[in-house]
């Protein structure tokens, strides 16, 4: 199996995993430098740095860089730890690297607007996928969005049911009023989605939140967006706003802290006396 063929189909499927690679060899030891193994999120492996002890420590510490989505060093000194290779002294010392394999994140844009536009653009340059819905055909076609890996334009109650949002998905709600940004967001509250931007001022969430809470929609579910959206850069023009966008996402997709939930909806608490 080519474990570089593997790794695309991971990632086409959504699906993480890490590839550990030796990078640095000293002296005798049960494989060679850029021998790799990738361990899949399901606990499978494919290819070998040498297999024994060593391995297993690999694959171990591949769980901790999945999880973190953060790369690992690790040394191995076979002749101080003849453990390592299950009794057989080789009397080397190695390095692995130890990176995380993430599938490609998907921006999907709802609303192709000024706004939506740019964020398209700033989003497909930092690396995401780009896919677009907007309730006007004019403002979802290839034609406005070339960077698009899929257009969606109508009602937004047939477009909903045909979006596909996993845990690498981002998702944008700018679309053109408040009723297209409710119907959207009572939608992404339910999915899986790594991130829920809204636009729009702190007040217009907390009236939007509250129409959702009495819908029944769980409050957890609504403390997880960020709104108003982006980072807080005193962004004016469409463009500023697309990078104050497209910043809280990478934020959020590389685990930076600064980067939380919007405070504005505070869930009610029961109290018991």
């Amino acid at each position: 199996m080519d474990i570089f063929e593997e790794i695309v189909r991971l990632r086409k499927a959504g699906r993480k995993g890490a590839l550990a690679t030796i990078v640095e060899v000293q002296g005798s030891i049960p494989s060679h430098e850029s021998s790799k193994i990738l361990i899949r999120d399901d606990g499978s492996i494919a290819g070998t740095v040498g297999g024994g002890c060593v391995e297993a420590e690999v694959w171990s510490v591949a769980q901790e860089v999945m999880r973190e989505e953060r790369p690992r060093r690790l040394h191995f000194n076979l002749n101080a730890n003849p453990e390592y290779d299950n009794g057989l002294i080789c009397g080397g010392s190695l390095d692995i690297f130890v990176e995380p394999i993430l599938a490609t994140p998907t921006a999907f844009i709802f609303g192709g607007g000024h706004v939506g536009l740019h964020v398209a653009k700033v989003a497909k340059l930092a690396g995401f996928e780009i896919v677009v819905a907007d309730d006007r055909e004019a403002f979802a076609g290839k034609e406005r969005f070339p960077e698009a890996v899929e257009t969606y334009a109508g009602p937004w109650e047939e477009i909903l049911p045909k979006i596909n949002v996993n845990s690498h998905s981002y998702v944008v709600l700018v679309t053109r009023g408040h009723k297209g940004d409710l119907d959207c967001l009572r939608w992404a509250a339910s999915t899986p989605a790594r991130y829920i931007g809204m636009i729009g001022s702190k007040r217009k969430f907390i009236e939007i939140c509250k129409v959702l809470e009495r819908e029944g929609v769980p409050a957890e579910k609504i403390a997880r967006v960020h709104s108003p959206i982006g980072v807080d850069i005193g962004a004016l023009t469409p463009e500023e706003i697309a990078v104050a966008i497209v910043a809280e996402m990478i934020a959020v997709r590389r685990n930076a802290t600064p980067s939380v939930p919007s405070l504005a909806y505070k869930p009610k608490t029961e109290h018991t006396t």
